[in-house]
């Protein structure tokens, strides 16, 4: 099969790669599973029954496992999925058994200005038109479940201002006396809407529901997400999905989907979305989609469930964490790790030459607009100055004890110069280096990588720990990820915020929760505009919101929104279905 992704668009590719892809059973008889396991959902594509895997192979990990994080990146992305399935078939290539775990693409981005991320050119995830929409339903799950919350919540707002004590006690109700004003929850769905993010409902009479301000997130910032990402089974799931903090009384005692009663209905919801799904690579290399996207706003990880199979079914399992080291892998390290107990073996950094002249100080890489010269040419000043940001997310990994691979991940318009001086920079802060050129030419171009990333997974230095202790109080812990990960000189608390830290540092059980940042992916700081490796800032903390199922704490950081907004040249444009064959086409 000869696909050149320089003459083919990627649902092209795709579309040619499906026709000769292999049957998903074969692809999980070679992976290691027994048919009874695989829940089939078309040819290439399946569900995997994760209790009967864990209850054949135990607790067992096999598998060397290897994280993929990046630099800092421009507004276009700088090609991690592509990276995690080059390196995933790179490794086949040199004869080792690799698996992989990405996250599911999300609506929002994929129909706005960031694609489906299922990869590019010859190193991508098939089949592409599920995975970009619908897949096996995992999103609508997490957004039907959430919302379920939210008409139990508001209904029951509704109900209690209408009726008397005597009139619930009818209807089996007790009075829960919801504040309105301390509503956590908003709606949420599956694309970039603006517009919605601060709402008005319940507007009419009193059938018309109880009239309050609301709004919608994205379905990936979730709780429901980050429980789906972090559960380690049904069971585990079922008692997170219960501790959900939907709002609070007037007394100021949590209100939670247990006390709705609306939790086992949830899980109903949720009880098929624990089972990792399974596509393949271009090349025929097992992949596990589950959970999704947004390390920004959300946890943004690859689920734990994906990996627990990954690693006892292969000899290499590659995960991904979302954005750069400053948030994806911080999160990936301190809350993932902890609540999987797996151990990294490697890290790879993934890097272009494009971030780094940005970060270097060149003009605004904008989507839509054509880039400037400095990019299209060789430019070794803005690629050195840009390396600040690369050895900031150096040595963010190195602080995990953690061997850390940098992957230049190859464009046509870099220079042999420009690659070598990152390798340089790389290697003289404590990385292994590599370049691949895993869009062009699939596993054969990511080699390189493949070998350097083995060799990491060989270190006998690596010393895997903790950049904070969980007792350590919240506030300790939001300052020592702002000025260790960050390079912040100082954070500082609006009244509202304050006063929810002092309150989380009061409560035992909230006190032990991880710290979930939610800050711009754009750049170090929190202003996305701040290019390069910026110190002596300081970070502003707006709110503080609690997750008590997820087991997290997420502080919100300046202006980030938890509902993203669609651009004014968006995907969906291009986007359509060939009416004659009702194959979709345009998607990227």
């Amino acid at each position: 099969m000869k696909l050149d992704p320089t003459k083919l668009q990627d649902w092209q590719i795709a579309e040619i790669a499906e026709e000769n892809a292999k049957p998903i059973s074969d692809l999980a008889r070679e992976l290691g599973l027994k048919a009874d396991e695989v829940i089939y959902a078309g040819r290439l594509l399946a569900k995997i029954d994760y209790k009967k895997v864990v209850k054949r192979l135990g607790s067992h990990q096999r598998a060397k496992y290897i994280d993929v994080t990046a630099i800092t990146p421009t507004p276009l992305g700088e090609g991690k999925t592509t990276t995690t399935i080059g390196l995933i078939d790179g490794l086949a290539q040199i004869g080792k058994k690799p698996c992989g775990a990405i996250r599911q693409p999300s609506s929002g981005p994929t129909f706005n200005i960031k694609g489906s991320a299922a990869g590019g050119g010859l190193s991508q995830c098939v089949p592409l038109v599920p995975l970009s929409i619908r897949l096996t339903g995992d999103i609508n799950s997490v957004t039907n479940a959430h919302n379920l919350a939210m008409v139990a919540l508001t209904s029951r707002m509704q109900h209690e201002n209408n009726y008397d004590d005597a009139r619930l006690a009818r209807s089996g109700l007790n009075r829960l006396d919801i504040d309105p004003k301390t509503v956590q929850m908003k709606w949420v769905m599956d694309f970039c809407a603006q517009a919605l993010r601060d709402i008005i409902i319940g507007r009419g009479g009193k059938m018309d529901g109880f009239e309050m301000k609301s709004g919608f997130a994205i379905s990936a910032s979730s709780e429901l997400m980050a429980i789906l990402a972090v559960s380690t089974g049904l069971t585990d799931m079922r008692k997170r999905i219960a501790k959900i903090v939907v709002a609070y009384d007037k007394k100021g005692n949590e209100v939670t989907t247990a006390d709705l009663e609306v939790d086992g209905a949830m899980t109903a919801w949720m009880a098929e979305a624990i089972n990792p799904n399974l596509l393949q690579t271009i090349e025929g290399n097992p992949v596990f989609v589950h959970a999704g996207p947004f390390a920004n706003i959300a946890i943004g990880q690859s689920s734990i469930m994906a990996d627990m199979l990954g690693t006892k079914l292969a000899d290499y399992h590659v995960t991904e964490s979302g954005f750069a080291a400053d948030i994806g892998f911080e999160k990936f390290w301190n809350l993932k790790c902890r609540m999987s107990g797996l151990v990294p073996n490697a890290v790879v950094i993934v890097a272009t030459i494009r971030a780094l002249k940005m970060h270097g100080g060149g003009p605004a890489v904008k989507p839509g607009i054509e880039l400037s010269e400095e990019y299209t040419k060789e430019h070794l000043p803005l690629v050195a100055k840009g390396c600040e940001n690369l050895i900031a997310h150096i040595e963010i990994v190195k602080k995990s004890g953690i061997k850390p691979v940098v992957c230049v991940n190859s464009f046509s318009t870099d220079t042999k110069s420009e690659t070598e001086l990152v390798r340089k920079v790389a290697e003289e802060n404590g990385a292994l280096c590599a370049v691949s050129d895993h869009w062009l030419r699939g596993g054969k171009g990511a080699k390189e990588l493949a070998e350097a990333v083995v060799e990491a997974c060989e270190h006998e230095e690596q010393n895997f720990k903790f950049l904070y202790a969980p007792e350590m109080p919240l506030r300790k812990k939001i300052l020592r990820i702002a000025k260790e990960i960050y390079g912040a000189a100082h954070v500082k608390y609006s009244a509202h915020a304050l006063e929810k830290a002092k309150a989380i540092e009061h409560d035992p059980e909230a006190q032990k929760l991880g710290t979930c940042m939610a800050k711009t992916h754009l750049s170090l700081s929190h202003d996305p505009n701040i290019k390069g490796r910026p110190k002596d800032w300081t970070l502003p903390v707006k709110d503080i919101i609690i997750y008590k199922g997820a087991g997290l704490v997420v502080p919100v950081i300046g202006d980030i929104k938890l509902m993203p907004g669609t651009a004014s040249n968006p995907a969906f444009r291009k986007i359509d279905v060939d009416v004659k064959t009702g194959k979709v086409k345009g998607l990227f």
